[in-house]
């Protein structure tokens, strides 16, 4: 089912607008008893809509993002199956730029890396090889901020929801060397001081392998990568509360990704 024929299905098109008044208005979706029913299908649609919508508002496509790609994200939330969202150019934040918390419901932020495509590529084409089209990496960090009271939802909810998706932050662009990037340490700094550890391991055994469920999950929804788009393989740790000052994440031979977080902490 497309974006398209999302507005001839009642059910989706309330979840959508329902999602799309919580963004806006920075006030979550409580549980009420009256969230429709979606199956899995129908999420990728309402998602699918729910980007259109922003897109109309003047977003651009900038990539593509996975979930639940690691243990210890999957036992946070409850959920067992690997999810992509979409990445639109006003999620990114600058390395070094400000993020005002007051912008968002209850972000939380993960420590993740990047892989940038260098070529288009049309997941659903059998002939297709996303591996190859990557021409870099970078560290980089995920902002989530689900749209659901307390960050309670099921998987057709998160998926409806783009994933939680709210804004990134990538490094500089180095070489991919697949060979180097299997098990490295991942560390989430606030201010300086060391508050969260991971690997690169932890993001499905090797970051790489997040490149082939995309492909095979892309197909299925018809999903493209143009040239330039960024591709954030899923978190190294479980999410945190995103805190008030700088945060950044460190890799060794990856680099460094940071940014200013200004507002009230979370809690």
């Amino acid at each position: 089912m497309s974006a398209d024929t999302a507005a001839h299905a009642p059910h989706i098109q309330d979840v959508v607008d329902r999602l799309d008044r919580a963004e806006i208005s920075r006030t979550p979706v409580g549980d009420d008893g009256t969230w429709p029913a979606l199956t899995l299908d129908e999420a990728y649609t309402a998602q699918a809509a729910l980007v259109a919508r922003r897109m109309a508002r003047g977003a651009h496509e900038a990539g593509l993002k996975l979930g639940f790609t690691s243990a210890a994200k999957m036992r946070q939330m409850g959920v067992s199956d690997l999810i992509v969202g979409r990445l639109t150019d006003d999620m990114r934040i600058a390395e070094g730029d400000a993020l005002d918390r007051a912008a968002l419901i209850h972000p939380r932020i993960e420590p993740e890396v990047a892989f940038r495509v260098g070529r288009d590529v049309d997941l659903v084409d059998p002939h297709a090889d996303l591996v190859s089209a990557v021409d870099a990496i970078a560290p980089a960090m995920e902002i989530i901020d689900s749209r659901y009271e307390g960050f309670r939802f099921d998987l057709p909810r998160v998926v409806a929801d783009n994933t939680s998706a709210a804004r990134y932050v990538t490094g500089a662009w180095v070489p991919l060397d697949p060979l180097a990037l299997g098990n490295l340490g991942v560390t989430l700094r606030v201010d300086g001081r060391d508050t969260a550890f991971g690997s690169t391991s932890a993001i499905l055994g090797h970051p790489m392998r997040t490149l082939t469920r995309l492909q095979a999950l892309g197909a299925r929804l018809g999903l493209r990568l143009s040239a330039g788009a960024v591709v954030l393989a899923g978190a190294a740790t479980a999410a945190v509360p995103l805190p008030v000052g700088h945060v950044e994440v460190a890799i060794p031979t990856l680099g460094r990704a940071g940014i200013q977080v200004e507002g009230v902490p979370h809690g």
